[in-house]
């Protein structure tokens, strides 16, 4: 009888979705069997409770299995996982990315073969994992282009999950993506844990411009570039220079602005202020009128008063904002802000739902305004895709999936339009 291959699990941001398929191919090309794989998040602590409780239900569902942690949360408390019955072994954010660790644990006795925990300092690493993908979905890929964090807010444990910053060279980005366009792709999506400091470890220092820019000119075939998350302060002038000139940079950006309180973001570690925010996008909307915006806003972060919260709720407004991810704070062990004075947990549940709702009202303004616009969709389904600007989109009539149609809007539902 042939063995089952591996189960994964994948918790957090989309680079762990991204690193889980790589794990997929090397798992496979190592002959792992029968194992379940859960990728774990650290960003806050009900993250690594939430790994916990997966690690548990995965256990019970698969009696008998080989439980292997990898993923942040891993790197960052091993012991944590190490502790837990359920688990064989622990592997760390470098180690998940090596064939030799795959190679290391063939079935059946993956305990007999190593040590438990297999997660070394990840400060040392200098490099990006070389093992790249080619595009995971039917109609989207996504391209790590960078790993690790150089900053050091003080509510974030990520740089200590992840290492410091770390580029993957040009040239090898623009062979992937040619690759990845020959497939059939026709959206691509940069991605890493601080994309706008791609670069920065690279000879000449080059930045995220100049790699938008190089990509679009040199895979002339590619339909559609995207950004993921940006540190808006960091935007260089050939990356702002891009969204103005540039058709195929799609006008959609994700800012990591955490709070718009100019107090709260020097207590958070933050490179910006709140007017440096409002200016950029101001900037970006003036040189591309069409781009939209989402952003990262925590509501309740230690010290925070009322008249704090009050101008992160009206940042929403003041750089009209369309896509908002709240986070309740919750303190992360061996951070800074877990020190601070902490804001009662009525008033973090309250704000969190105040911003929650000024960000469902800016995206019904948002959908309201493209009734009778005509849009490019990226199908995602049937008769599901995006717009350029990342908004969702049900289709009145079947489309193949991974194609581009042109339709006009002609309503909208809760959080989607019509066409």
């Amino acid at each position: 009888m042939n063995a089952a291959p591996p189960i994964f699990a994948t918790l957090g941001c989309r680079l762990n979705a991204y690193e889980t398929e790589a794990m997929k191919e090397l798992a496979a090309a190592a002959g792992v069997e029968g194992a379940v794989v859960v990728n774990t998040c650290a960003v806050t602590a009900e993250a690594v409770r939430k790994a916990k409780q997966e690690i548990r239900k995965l256990a019970r569902e698969n009696p008998g299995a080989q439980i292997i942690v990898t993923g942040c949360a891993a790197q960052t408390e091993p012991a944590t996982f190490a502790a837990m019955s359920e688990v064989t072994k622990v592997i760390g954010n470098t180690e998940k990315m090596q064939a030799s660790t795959w190679a290391s644990l063939k079935a059946p006795d993956l305990i007999g073969t190593t040590e438990k925990v297999q997660v070394d300092d990840i400060m040392s690493v200098r490099e990006t994992a070389g093992h790249l993908i080619d595009g995971f979905g039917r109609h989207r890929a996504y391209v790590q282009v960078q790993n690790g964090c150089d900053h050091r807010c003080t509510f974030c444990i990520i740089p200590y999950g992840r290492g410091n910053s770390r580029s993957v060279p040009a040239g090898v980005v623009v062979e992937q993506i040619k690759r990845l366009v020959d497939k059939g792709f026709l959206e691509v999506v940069l991605t890493g844990v601080d994309l706008t400091s791609w670069g920065g470890d690279l000879p000449g220092t080059p930045r995220l411009g100049d790699l938008v820019m190089r990509i679009l000119r040199l895979v002339p075939d590619l339909a559609r570039l995207r950004i993921s998350s940006i540190d808006s302060i960091e935007a260089d002038d050939n990356l702002m220079q891009a969204i103005a000139s540039e058709p195929r940079l799609m006008p959609h950006l994700h800012l990591s602005l955490q709070a718009g309180d100019d107090m709260i973001l020097k207590r958070m570690k933050r490179r910006h202020l709140r007017d440096d925010a409002i200016r950029f996008c101001e900037d970006a909307r003036r040189l591309r009128p069409e781009i939209v915006f989402g952003a990262d806003i925590i509501a309740g972060f230690p010290t925070e008063t009322e008249a704090m919260f009050e101008n992160s709720l009206k940042l929403v407004a003041d750089c009209d904002l369309t896509f908002l991810h709240v986070f309740p704070y919750s303190p992360r062990k061996g951070t800074p802000a877990a020190r601070m004075p902490s804001v009662p947990g009525p008033d973090i549940k309250s704000r969190a739902a105040r911003l929650r709702f000024a960000g469902a009202d800016a995206l019904t303004r948002h959908l309201a305004a493209q009734i009778g616009q005509t849009h490019r969709i990226l199908t995602e389904g049937p008769r599901m895709g995006r717009t350029e600007q990342f908004t969702e989109v049900t289709l009145q009539a079947d489309h193949p999936e991974g194609v581009i149609v042109t339709a006009t809007i002609s309503g909208h539902a809760q959080t989607s339009l019509i066409a």
